[in-house]
Parts: structure tokens; C-alpha cells; sequence
């Protein structure tokens, strides 16, 4: 049962500066799903123009998100941490189905329906990472560790990895991210870690030629040189790149009737793209203030892990840490040329259910650890 002497742990700093992310999120949906006006671009117009179906969903997985972090912090992470083996294969479970049944939209396969809805159970497996992988490495944490203590953690990454990489190659790195940040905050040394990241490099040409697929070849090669495929995904890095400059100090007006998202030359704006549409719309001002909400989310969090009263705790933080700076850090990259395009959200801002749901699952995560970093005193 909860006991309501855990609130005052509870950081409801952290969870503001959470839900400032996703209105501004909503905002940017709005504003990337915002209709061509008929007649003139006054208020009366730019409210007709505005398509609510995407803004009223994203209200939706906001709302059921939420409920699912109420759930999330009144259970005692440990209690969830014994369930995590269960957890962890019911996704691989998931993944095997997304194989056989699952179906693509654009260009990776991600989605399985159940009845009139959809799920994107690669974003699950970051998660079911995350708890498996803190509880296997947490069950030692005393013991003097070699390359072999570490091999059942990795092992329990490199299937769901196996999964999706042909795929979902940005959910990879992601859960490749979140492996190393676990794995160097349990001590393996840095001769480990660099040796770990040289088997990489020496698996890369493999995959390249064995398991990544056309459009993730190109992804990358367009990222070292948007003009090879300008009609296509260096279309997608050009148009971003127009739509965060044009934005400026201040932003378009809404008023302007002539963004780069309402003209339809964005692709995926309340998506992949949901921070070129802020920043065009917003400027520079607005993009700026998405990265310090973004610095405080992921600072604090830290901070939590520090406080964590076990090793436990501090590694889930860890990970969810690791698996938001993956997914901020590519995905705002990516809007900017800077990095390749892989598909990868911004967490809180992106449109999509799945995601908002992991997200607010993440950070119920994170709070629950916060609010037990100290034992209750009778």
C-alpha cells in the first residue's frame, strides 16, 4: 500500500518542468498538423486552420500517461524489479511477433495492431533493458568484476538488439547507449569499454552489408552528404535545416500562414521533426528553451541517482537517463544536419502513444527512486 509519507521525497520540480516539455510538444503538433487557410490569416482563420485530432490524442496518451506513472511510483521499485524477468521476455515475446506479423509506416517495421490499436513494442524493450539489466547487474555489485561478470547483462541487450536492428536501427543505438552507461557506471574499465566499442567496429562492415537495409544505408551516407539523395532523405535534412533557420530569434508568427510544415515541405513535423517545427515557429528562443527543460530533466535525474539508497535504483535512473540523452541528443542532431537520420522521437515532444507512455513510465521510474532514497522511520 502507498504510503503518503513518501511524498515529501516526491520531485514535483521535475515533474513540471516534464509537463512543460509536452505542452510545448502539443503546441508544435498543432502547429506541425495546422491546416492551409482559406481566405486571409487572421485569429478567426488560424483557429479554423488548426487540426485538432492529432492535439486531442497527444491530450489523451498525456492523460493515460500520467495514470500509468501514478501506477509506476506507488509500487516500490524493488517490487518491480522482481517482475522484470517476466517483463523482459513478454517483449521478446512482442518483438518476435512484430517479426512475423508486424507492420511497417514509412520505412521501419515497428508496429503490431491489437484490435483498433496499434503498439511499438521496440520502445517497450528499452525499458524491459533497462529493469532486467539493473536487477542482473545489481545482484553482484560487491564482487571485483571481469569482462565474464559482465556477459549477462549483454547477453540480455544483444537479443532484443538482434530483433530490430534490420528494422529499427535507431532503437538499437538507443539500447546500445543505455548498455555502456550501465556498464561504466558498474566499473568495467575503460579498456572494456574501448575494447567493447572495437568489436563494433569490427562487426560494422558485416552489418552494413548483411543486415542493414537500403534506406539505412542511405541514411547514413546522406548524413555525410545531403546532396547524394536531395528528393529524398537529404530532402528531409535540407527542409529541417530551412525550417530551424527561418525560425530565427523569435519565430514565424502563426499568423504567417507560410511555414515550411503548413506548406507541407517538412516531412513527419509532429514526429521525427516535431523540434524544427517548435524552432520555426518559436525561433531560437523557443529552441533553446526545449535544451535547458531538457539539461534541468536530465541533471536532476542524476541528482536522484546520487541520492539512490541502493545500486538498484541508481542503475534504473541511469538508464532511463542514458535512454533520454539517446534519443535528445540524435534527435535534435538530426534536425540539424549533425547527425544521421534514424527515426528516433524527442521524448515528451513527439507525437505518438507508445512513446508518451514509455516516456511517462520512464519518469515514474525515475520519481519512484527519488522518493525512496530513504528509508520509512516508524
Amino acid at each position: 500500500m502507498f504510503d503518503k509519507r513518501l511524498v515529501k521525497n516526491f520531485d514535483f520540480f521535475l515533474l513540471f518542468v516534464v509537463l512543460l516539455l509536452v505542452a510545448i510538444g502539443i503546441f508544435g503538433i498543432g502547429a506541425a498538423k495546422r491546416l492551409p487557410t482559406e481566405g486571409g490569416n487572421s485569429i478567426a482563420d488560424v483557429i479554423k486552420s488548426f487540426n485538432l485530432r492529432h492535439v486531442k490524442l497527444q491530450t489523451f496518451w498525456l492523460l493515460s500517461g500520467l495514470f500509468l506513472l501514478a501506477i509506476v511510483i506507488s509500487i516500490d521499485y524493488n517490487t518491480i524489479g522482481d517482475y522484470a524477468s517476466i517483463l523482459y521476455w513478454i517483449v521478446i515475446v512482442l518483438l518476435i511477433v512484430v517479426e512475423i506479423a508486424g507492420y511497417a509506416r514509412g520505412t521501419a517495421q515497428r508496429w503490431i495492431a491489437i484490435g483498433p490499436f496499434t503498439m511499438q513494442p521496440p520502445e517497450f524493450a528499452k525499458l524491459a533493458c533497462i529493469l532486467t539489466g539493473a536487477k542482473t547487474l545489481s545482484k553482484n555489485e560487491e564482487k571485483e568484476k571481469s569482462f565474464k561478470d559482465f556477459l549477462p547483462v549483454i547477453a540480455r541487450f544483444a537479443l532484443p538488439i538482434f530483433f530490430v536492428i534490420q528494422n529499427d536501427l535507431g532503437t538499437s543505438m538507443v539500447l546500445i547507449v543505455i548498455l555502456l552507461a550501465m556498464l561504466f557506471v558498474m566499473g568495467m574499465s575503460y579498456k572494456l569499454i574501448f575494447g567493447f566499442l572495437g568489436v563494433g567496429a569490427i562487426v560494422a562492415p558485416v552489418m552494413w552489408f548483411n543486415f542493414l537495409n537500403d534506406y539505412q544505408k542511405m541514411r547514413i551516407l546522406v548524413f555525410i552528404n545531403p546532396g547524394l539523395d536531395p528528393t529524398g532523405d537529404g530532402y528531409n535534412v535540407i527542409q529541417s535545416v530551412m525550417a530551424i533557420g527561418s525560425g530565427r530569434l523569435t519565430g514565424k508568427s502563426l499568423l504567417s500562414g507560410n511555414t515550411l510544415s503548413q506548406l507541407n515541405f517538412l516531412p513527419e513535423p509532429h514526429t521525427d521533426f516535431i523540434y524544427s517545427v517548435i524552432v520555426e515557429a518559436l525561433g531560437f528562443l523557443g529552441g533553446i528553451t526545449v535544451i535547458i527543460l531538457y539539461g534541468i530533466l536530465i541533471v536532476r535525474s542524476i541528482q536522484i541517482a546520487r541520492k539512490a539508497k541502493d545500486t538498484f535504483g541508481q542503475l534504473i535512473v541511469i538508464g532511463v537517463v542514458a535512454m533520454q540523452m539517446a534519443h535528445i541528443i540524435e534527435n535534435i542532431g538530426m534536425t540539424m544536419g549533425i547527425m544521421p537520420i534514424t527515426g528516433i522521437p524527442l521524448p515528451f515532444l513527439s507525437y505518438g502513444g507508445s512513446f508518451m507512455w514509455i516516456n511517462m513510465i520512464a519518469l515514474g521510474l525515475i520519481l519512484n527512486v527519488g522518493m525512496r532514497r530513504q528509508k520509512i522511520k516508524f
